[in-house]
């Protein structure tokens, strides 16, 4: 499979620097490039990428607002926030927006290229540090286990893809959880097509958050039947607001 990515940042040199990388790779096409979060809706509307390498601080329409309207133009797409400034509100809110993964820019070339086949494969790309911040900021929301019944969606799943869920709750890869539970990694990634299918969930990010706030996940002891212990190392939904610029 070809990935299409769409490449967005408002420094014409830096479109180039990652379009030429992306063309050496078998795999990656770059499909389209916009200097702005406005083109770059049009041209994820148009195109449907599989990936889009979106800058956070551009002119006009900054790259937080382009994730949020281009997850609902393309809702196929998965975006990968790319930002020269490791601050937690651009991850808290670029995830809250839509996307599945967030890089430094002077992330290493094959880190980069791992991540966007990470994302194309269904998968989430975050800093452990982020990770770890993300989990405390969703911490205070999460039900303590003495108040309403689990949510009434986790019914619909099969034993085996609970336990698929709690793993994916922890953070865990595909192959991760294949050697975890002794599962083919094609067998992972058919449960957790069918989870998110059942429980009506976009991407594997809405699935850790949902582990978490389903209380099949606690962050303090991990998940039920997962290793007591274990802390989680997933993904989680932020709140903050967008910040702008």
């Amino acid at each position: 499979m070809t990935i299409r990515i769409l490449i967005v940042d408002d420094e014409a040199l830096l479109r180039m620097a990652f379009s030429t990388i992306l063309e050496a790779e078998p795999d990656m096409e770059p499909v389209g490039e916009a200097p702005d979060g406005i083109q770059a809706v049009r041209l994820a509307r148009q195109l449907r990428p599989d990936v889009v390498l979106m800058d956070v601080r551009m002119p006009g329409t900054d790259g937080i607002e382009a994730t949020r309207q281009v997850i609902r133009v393309s809702p196929q797409s998965r975006v990968l926030i790319l930002t020269t400034f490791d601050l937690d509100e651009y991850a808290f809110a670029g995830l809250n927006a839509g996307a599945s993964g967030f890089l430094l820019k002077n992330t290493r070339p094959e880190q980069l290229l791992t991540a966007i086949r990470k994302l194309a494969a269904g998968d989430a790309v975050v800093s452990p540090r982020i990770t770890r911040r993300l989990l405390e900021h969703l911490r205070p929301h999460i039900p303590d286990g003495t108040s309403a019944d689990p949510d009434e969606r986790l019914s619909r799943l099969s034993t085996r893809e609970r336990g698929v869920l709690v793993q994916v709750g922890r953070g865990l890869t595909n192959a991760e959880i294949a050697a975890t539970l002794h599962l083919a990694e094609a067998t992972v990634k058919a449960h957790l097509g069918r989870i998110l299918q059942k429980l009506e969930l976009r991407d594997r990010i809405q699935a850790v958050v949902f582990a978490h706030e389903s209380r099949l996940i606690h962050p303090e002891r991990g998940g039920r039947g997962s290793g007591a212990g274990c802390p989680p190392r997933g993904l989680s939904r932020p709140s903050a607001g967008s910040p702008k610029g």
